[in-house]
């Protein structure tokens, strides 16, 4: 295929996934969509393909409405929470000690300052869950609010560029939730003590998804490649993840007409931006007691950033197989080595034990703060190039450490 075709399936994958899929968030008929394309486009590539259902949860709001003595306070139903229509006395709480003095039961409960400076990881996330986080859950539960309010300060490390954000995005999670602003949230603490009205129209959908697996190439040793293909809500997701799933479609075609010295993996990985990674979870089921043979792992995440440049690292790459990851790497224009980063499906390999490599891009801290997980990640934020050029250099790659 020639750099110029190449760039122009660049172009329509990610046009696909982004502009005439309208989202991917699991669970949603685009996220189905968008699994189709990809299953579709490996199979005209000549690849074997699965898709592997699993059920999981969607999820429809028509927003929220905070009110107290003819005062309105501008807030937003949490992801995956219930809905609620209540009017209870608020309480208050700032840190645990004060949670944990509460007895709020029946009350609104609004969560600030230091008890609400980050989200918290879902509640039955398996991958990483900080004792601090299940406390406060736990503390939350066993005293049973009718409903909790929170103002969490802006994290672009655990929420990208996202604000207001919701401490909660946990379908198992069932007190109802909302979320405003850490102003917004200051006007509502100097109501504490007083009736306030919580509605929050939101319902949970009970829905299916799959993961999107083409296999080619001997049995045995094998090259497993990720992308994840599906979103966060409210975001077109173009950087996050479109950007590397197209670059997993590219290098199925590259591959088209390679005799592959052993077997590669393409993993359109359905649920890393998704409160209960169903995806990562199946193919940890499907794949118990064959990781071993998993020579290289790879993730692809974020790569297609309109600024900078693609940026490699690697985790448990043995010194002769580094070496050459590295020459061969190093070796193309706009490919340089990065710093490790940990918060992607790459995570599966480095659990197993297995010899990784993560691509993204070199300007990753910009993109968390200003695009990630919002509606500002849009097609015109991703160089089709980029993707194109990820797709050259792993050809390259898998087939130099299968002769290797």
């Amino acid at each position: 295929m020639t750099p110029d075709n190449l760039l122009s399936r660049a172009s329509q994958h990610l046009r696909a996934l982004c502009v005439e899929i309208s989202n991917r968030r699991v669970g949603s008929e685009g996220n189905r969509a968008a699994t189709a394309y990809a299953a579709g486009q490996l199979r005209q590539a000549g690849w074997d393909v699965d898709t592997p259902p699993f059920e999981c949860l969607d999820w429809s709001e028509s927003g929220a409405e905070i009110a107290a003595d003819g005062e309105h306070f501008e807030a937003y139903p949490s992801p995956y929470s219930l809905g609620c229509e209540i009017e209870a006395p608020l309480a208050t709480a700032g840190s645990f000690a004060e949670l944990e003095s509460l007895r709020p039961s029946g009350q609104v409960l609004l969560l600030h300052s230091e008890l609400a400076r980050e989200p918290l990881m879902p509640k039955n996330f398996p991958f990483y869950n900080p004792e601090e986080h299940r406390r406060i859950i736990q503390a939350l539960e066993a005293r049973s609010p009718a409903a909790v309010v929170t103002a969490t300060a802006s994290n672009p490390s655990m929420a990208g560029a996202l604000y207001p954000l919701p401490m909660f995005e946990d379908g198992d999670f069932d007190l109802p939730s909302v979320y405003l602003t850490v102003e917004e949230g200051a006007r509502l603490a100097a109501r504490a003590g007083k009736s306030v009205r919580v509605e929050s129209r939101a319902w949970r959908i009970p829905s299916t998804g799959s993961n999107v697996v083409g296999r080619r190439g001997p049995s045995g040793a094998r090259v497993v490649v990720f992308a994840h293909i599906d979103t966060r809500l409210g975001t077109p997701g173009a950087n996050d993840n479109a950007s590397g799933v197209c670059a997993l479609l590219l290098l199925a075609e590259v591959l088209r007409s390679d005799r592959l010295p052993l077997q590669v993996e393409l993993v359109a990985m359905n649920g890393e931006d998704y409160y209960a990674c169903p995806g990562e979870r199946q193919y940890l089921a499907a794949n118990e007691g064959r990781f071993d043979s998993i020579r290289l792992g790879i993730n692809l995440d974020d790569v297609g950033y309109v600024n900078g440049q693609v940026a490699y690292s690697l985790y448990g790459v043995p010194e002769e197989p580094a070496k050459l990851m590295r020459a061969r790497l190093g070796a193309i224009p706009g490919l340089v080595e990065g710093e490790a980063w940990y918060q992607g499906d790459h995570g599966l390999f480095l659990m197993n034990e297995r010899p990784t490599l993560a691509m993204t891009t070199d300007r990753l801290a910009e993109v968390m703060a200003s695009i990630t997980h919002s509606p500002q990640d849009t097609i015109d934020k991703v160089d089709p190039a980029k993707p194109a050029q990820v797709a050259r250099a792993l050809r390259e790659l898998i087939l130099a450490l299968g002769s290797g």
